[in-house]
C-alpha cells in the first residue's frame, strides 16, 4: 500500500501567497517612482515659469492746482468708467481682425484699465485749477456734476499695421435736477512703434491722454457756454 503524504493547508498557500505579495511590493515599487518622476517634472516646469511683466498707464501726480483766479463755481465728481469685463480686469487685450480677442497671458495691466483712465481724468481735471473742486465719487464730497462713461475698446488692433484703439463715451450729469448735460465721443487708433507689447502700452497711454485732454476742452466749452448759476446770496 502506497501511503499519500498530504502537507497541511497553511504550508501548501505559502508560496501562492509569496507571490502575491511580491507583485504588489513590485507595482507599488513602479507606482513611488512614477510619482517621484513626475513630482520631478512637475517643480522643474515651476521653476522655468516666465515671471509677468506689468504696466501702468501715465498719471499726473498730486500736482498743485494751476493759478486761476475765476474758476467754475462748482464741484466735479468724478465716477468710474464701466466696460466689458476685459477691460475691468488686468490682463491687455489684442484682436487680430474680425470680432476675435484674446489676452496676453504674461503683460498686464498695474490697474484695471477703466479704473487708471478715471484716475487720470480725476488728476487732470484737478490740476487745471478749472473747477472749484474736483473729486473722487468715492469721497464724502457732495459735487454738482457728476463725469463718468463707459470705456469701449481699448486694446491692440494688427492687421495691416499695428495701432493702438481706445473708444470711450463720457458724459456730465447735473446732480440735482438728475438730468445729462453733456456728452463727447473719442473713438482714434494711435499707431505704434513697433509690435513689442511695450509700444502697445505706450501707444496706448498716449492715446489715453490724448482723448482725455479733447474730453476736458470739451467739457471747458460747455461750461463757458452754460455758466452756473451763481450761488444765492443769504438775505439781510
Amino acid at each position: 500500500m502506497t501511503r499519500r503524504t498530504e502537507l497541511p493547508t497553511e504550508l501548501s498557500a505559502a508560496p501562492a501567497r509569496a507571490g502575491r505579495d511580491c507583485l504588489v511590493f513590485r507595482m507599488a515599487a513602479r507606482l513611488s517612482l512614477c510619482l517621484l518622476v513626475l513630482a520631478g517634472v512637475l517643480a522643474a516646469g515651476c521653476g522655468a515659469a516666465r515671471p509677468s511683466k506689468y504696466y501702468q498707464l501715465t498719471i499726473p501726480g498730486d500736482l498743485a492746482p494751476a493759478a486761476d483766479p475765476n474758476p467754475v463755481p462748482l464741484t466735479l465728481l468724478i465716477g468710474r468708467l464701466t466696460g466689458p469685463a476685459l477691460y475691468r480686469e488686468d490682463e491687455i487685450v489684442y484682436s487680430s481682425g474680425g470680432e476675435g480677442m484674446g489676452t496676453y497671458e504674461y503683460h498686464r495691466w498695474a490697474e484695471p484699465p477703466t479704473e487708471m483712465i478715471a484716475e487720470i481724468m480725476l488728476r487732470q481735471l484737478r490740476a487745471s485749477g478749472h473747477y472749484r473742486g474736483v473729486y473722487s465719487l468715492r469721497s464724502d464730497i457732495h459735487g454738482d456734476f457728476l463725469l463718468h462713461g463707459r470705456l469701449y475698446d481699448f486694446k491692440e488692433v494688427s492687421g495691416g499695421s499695428e495701432a493702438a484703439r481706445v473708444t470711450m463715451e463720457l458724459e456730465l450729469r447735473n446732480i440735482k435736477t438728475a438730468t445729462t448735460v453733456w456728452t463727447h465721443f473719442y473713438s482714434h487708433d494711435e499707431p505704434t512703434a513697433g509690435k513689442s507689447v511695450d509700444a502697445i502700452v505706450a501707444a496706448l497711454d498716449k492715446n489715453v491722454q490724448q482723448g482725455i485732454t479733447e474730453c476736458r476742452a470739451s467739457l471747458d466749452e460747455y461750461f463757458a457756454a452754460h455758466p452756473p448759476a451763481p450761488p444765492a446770496q443769504p438775505a439781510p
